[in-house]
Formats: structure tokens, sequence, C-alpha cells
């Protein structure tokens, strides 16, 4: 699967998903470009899921028209040493036939 870190994420994150090909916003050159142009690009450039922290994403965009699955993370602080304890749950998904466009709340 293509899987892309949100900014808000720890670079850190990348080594828990070896089995994908994974970047971050950083990786592709896309820092602070806004969640609705982000989504464009995502799914222009066949990604699969975007993973973040940004817990308003839901709140502000229309996923009906999103074909794209976003895990949003959830938990005290976005450290990787928090977040990374929701890696399993995130695999989980992703080994699931049929997984859901739009937001996916992952709580640690």
């Amino acid at each position: 699967m293509k899987l892309l870190l949100d900014e808000n994420l720890p670079k850190k994150l990348k080594l828990d998903f070896i089995d994908h090909e994974i970047y971050t916003v950083a990786d592709k050159g896309w820092n602070g470009i806004k969640n609705g142009e982000l989504l464009k690009l995502l799914i222009a450039e066949n990604f699969d899921a975007l993973l973040t922290f940004d817990k308003n994403l839901q709140y502000q965009q229309n996923f009906k028209k999103y074909t794209i699955t976003v895990f949003v993370l959830s938990a005290p602080i976005n450290t990787y040493l928090e977040l990374t304890k929701l890696t399993p749950k995130i695999k989980d998904h992703l080994n699931t036939d049929g997984y859901l466009n739009g937001p996916i709340i992952l709580i640690s």
C-alpha cells in the first residue's frame, strides 16, 4: 500500500510501516499544502491512505468526493513513543480488504 504521513506526525513513524510504500509530506515536497489540495494530490498519485494527527480534518472535508482512507491518530501527544502504540491498529485496517474511504479514528 502507498501511505503518506502528514506533516504533523513524527517522521520516525515511517519505520513502523516498512512493508508498505510510505512517504512523508516533506518527502513529496508538499509542506504547507492545505488539506483539500493535499487529498487531491494523494488521489492523483494513487496513494491508498493518509495518516494524520489533525482531528479537525474529518469536519473540514467532504469525504464523499475523495476516494481515500484517512487514519486520524488520536493520542495525548504526537510523539513517536505514543503514536507507535497505534501501529497495530493501523496495520489491522490496512490488512483488511475493503476498508473505508474517509476518516478512521484510532485512539491510543
